[in-house]
């Protein structure tokens, strides 16, 4: 090789390695930066304080292509193998998923909603013996029914005929459904009459009890009972009501005896409550008004969750999803916990919006 080829060559080597070298610092400080960003777009959300501080899972719940949840202005339970079953206005009905967010199946076609958009719109799990069971009430139908977790009809009953409070099935309108221990079940007619109507085990009517409170908020009356459910947490079991409207709770003993009211309107400690789910001694509340609030065995406040303090984005099914922001609820309307801690929440929105709270130890 001349001195004049070996001059050339290494021209050529120098210059292409000092390309390179502009070109790697040029794009250096987008990498860093590219990964500074999706380090903070990423970082978890915590909500809570204490015992009860939970992880926001962005995008959990996902679909198949093409399908869409509707509004999910319903329920929400999870069973024994923490599958989570969330009903919806929309043609699937009853979606579920396993824990991690996967569409396992949809199930109840019997119970999609009418052409106004009213469907199932309270789920309760009841284990009985080896099997699990849905109970559910249905807006449209006035009816409420109980199904296997796999769809099947078990029965199906109408309006209760016997309480003489209804003219025809279309004055009723049931809301929230629960199973005490001994097998009585109880539904509430919260758009309704505003009543509470038993049941046994067997599906007979036993007896009904509330009526509309107006104008004072009288103990044992409601505006809305809206959801309810069976606390075990004392020494023995009672019958839990959101009286929303009147922004409080009433307790009652499984015959339908007042027993007590806890109001929330005292430094907002309730604002709509919507919904219940027990785990242990704790209770968590779905509020209508933006969040999830949790309260321990002697019914104090022990923190509120997802609070946007935007009253405009709050109690409103039309907030469409490219205005939702994780970590804030805006109408918080059914919840669950499963046996692991973590909670599921539906919100009533148009568009369909589920919410998991991943327990943070």
């Amino acid at each position: 090789m001349s001195h004049l080829e070996h001059y050339q060559l290494n021209r050529r080597t120098f210059l292409a390695g000092l390309g390179a070298g502009l070109t790697a610092s040029a794009i250096a400080p987008q990498l860093l930066f590219s990964a500074e960003a999706r380090s903070q777009t990423v970082a978890p959300i915590i909500l809570g304080a204490g015992n009860h501080k939970y992880e926001w899972v962005r995008g959990w719940g996902k679909l198949p292509e093409g399908m869409k949840f509707g509004s999910t202005h319903g329920g929400v339970v999870v069973d024994s193998k923490n599958q989570v079953y969330f009903s919806t206005d929309s043609d699937a009905a009853i979606v579920v998923f396993d824990e991690n967010g996967k569409y396992v199946r949809s199930i109840g076609k019997e119970w999609k909603p009418d052409k106004d958009g009213n469907g199932t719109h309270d789920m309760q799990l009841n284990r009985e013996g080896r099997q699990e069971f849905i109970y559910l009430v249905s807006l449209f139908r006035n009816e409420f029914a109980k199904i296997t977790t796999s769809g099947e009809i078990v029965w199906v009953k109408g309006y209760p005929e016997k309480s003489g409070i209804y003219k025809d099935k279309t004055q009723f309108k049931p809301t929230g459904i629960t199973v005490a221990p001994n097998g009585d079940f109880y539904v509430t007619d919260g758009y309704g009459a505003n009543y509470v109507h038993r049941y046994n085990a067997k599906g007979e009517y036993q007896n009904s009890w509330g009526g509309k409170s107006t104008p004072a908020k009288e103990d044992g009356k409601f505006s809305t009972p809206h959801k309810i459910i069976i606390d075990k947490r004392g020494k023995e079991p009672t019958v839990l009501v959101t009286d929303r409207a009147n922004h409080r709770l009433q307790w009652f003993s499984l015959e339908g005896k007042h027993i007590k009211t806890v109001d929330g309107t005292e430094n907002d400690f309730m604002r709509l409550p919507s919904v219940l789910s027990i785990r242990g001694t704790d209770v968590a509340i779905g509020d209508l008004k933006g969040r999830v609030t949790i309260i321990d065995k002697d019914n104090k406040l022990v923190t509120h969750l997802g609070d946007s303090g935007n009253d405009k984005k709050q109690a409103t099914n039309r907030i469409p999803p490219d205005q939702w922001v994780d970590g804030e609820f805006i109408a918080a309307h059914g919840i669950s916990w499963d046996n692991k801690g973590n909670l599921y929440v539906a919100e009533w929105n148009l568009s369909g919006r589920v919410v998991k709270l991943k327990r943070v130890k």
